[in-house]
């Protein structure tokens, strides 16, 4: 892959198509597998296990859509340029973007849609099915493609066995939900049952990344009473900010401080209460005197050490975030096809996010810090060894 336009998009989310599970799994799974029913009003609807998934339409692909507080409500209606591997690569040149790190869609936007599953046989087969897909039909089409794999949560042998098979497959990072016992009943995160889970994405040198959004109990709702288009915008103003509890957590389990070699990435979770979460956190470091209770770091230096932001609107957040952080843990995104993607514009939009910030933070947050993490080499585009242990 030829580098561009120095700009790797750090959260763009696939849209997957009917037939990724129909044709991927075993007929004996009967109607259980993911796939499409037609309603009574002539729309479509997801259905994984019996059951509805929580998508207005069929595909969350509100960029590409004159009316971006609209969903595609049948399959036929949704762009190529969300579904279609070729397609999108025409979508990032029209964008500006060199290569795009991968998110799926009605699996969740961490993956929670499996998550949810109490069958650990179906949730395994379906994620095992995602992962193939991923990279047969995207990472195949082009090195500008760079997948991510999802996991079954329980056993967590399993886990790890599809974290080692899809990582040697072609996987360059594994999305996760950052509260699995919010999806079905399973022990607390920072429980050492994990370890196992860090410890191979540490040792495989891949980043786990937390999507905002995917636990919606620690979102606050939309009151009843707003229209559709106006809980859509709140929901979409609201899911960044629930990434500060997942934050929280992080800084203070000790995950990070056992496991100094993990890189976690908050994808979709903009930049502005970051600078708030990590001063708080340092005040009450301070105030309850942690470092007496065997923290050797605080807060901030130890998100420095292996944590990232994502922003793609924040120009003004930016600014503080770069005046605290510094460039070295932020990424950048389009955020497409979701209905707040800057697409197709994010050119335009970044000269002037950027503009009071030095060329070479600026090269460090929109291209360095991606290439590091998912082991882009040079302007190759090929999986290198940055990244990788």
């Amino acid at each position: 892959m030829e580098r561009r336009f120095g700009f790797i998009s750090s959260d763009e989310h696939v849209v997957e198509h009917p037939g990724v599970w129909t044709q991927r799994l075993s007929k004996s799974w009967g109607e259980r597998i993911p796939h499409l029913v037609e309603q009574a009003d002539g729309s479509q609807r997801w259905l994984v296990d019996g059951r509805p998934v929580a998508l207005d339409g069929v595909a969350a692909a509100g960029a590409t859509l004159a009316d971006r507080n609209q969903l595609p409500q049948r399959w036929e209606d949704v762009s190529a340029l969300a579904h279609n591997p070729a397609e999108r690569l025409k979508a990032m040149d029209a964008d500006g973007v060199d290569a795009a790190v991968l998110y799926p869609s009605l699996a969740g936007l961490a993956g929670e849609t499996f998550g949810r599953l109490t069958d650990p046989a179906l949730e395994l087969a379906c994620v095992q099915a995602y992962n193939d897909w991923l990279i047969d039909e995207w990472a195949a089409v082009s090195l500008r493609f760079i997948p991510q794999c999802l996991v079954p949560l329980s056993p967590v042998a399993v886990t790890v066995a599809e974290i080692e098979r899809a990582v040697a497959k072609g996987h360059r990072g594994v999305v996760y939900p950052a509260i699995p016992m919010h999806l079905r009943e399973l022990p607390h995160v920072n429980e050492a049952e994990y370890d196992p889970v860090w410890a191979t994405c540490q040792e495989l040198g891949v980043p786990i990344c937390f999507h905002a959004g995917a636990s919606p109990d620690i979102q606050f709702p939309p009151d009843p009473a707003f229209s559709p288009a106006l809980a859509d915008a709140f929901q979409a103003l609201s899911r960044p900010f629930s990434s500060a509890t997942v934050l929280g957590n992080l800084l203070v389990s000790r995950i990070l401080s056992r496991f100094p070699r993990l890189r976690v990435v908050f994808a979709e979770s903009a930049l502005g209460w970051g600078v708030f979460a990590l001063e708080a956190a340092d005040y009450h470091f301070e105030q309850f005197r942690l470092d007496l209770q065997g923290y050797e770091l605080t807060p901030t230096e130890l998100f420095k050490r292996q944590c990232y932001f994502t922003g793609w609107y924040d120009r003004q957040s930016l600014l503080h975030t770069h005046r605290f952080l510094g460039a070295q843990n932020i990424l950048w995104t389009t955020n497409f096809p979701l209905a707040t993607s800057t697409w197709p514009n994010s050119r335009e939009f970044m000269a002037r996010t950027f503009d009071p910030i030095p060329s070479h933070d600026r090269e460090r947050m929109v291209w360095h810090n991606a290439a590091e993490l998912y082991g882009v080499s040079g302007s190759t585009g090929e999986p290198g060894r940055e990244g990788h242990g």
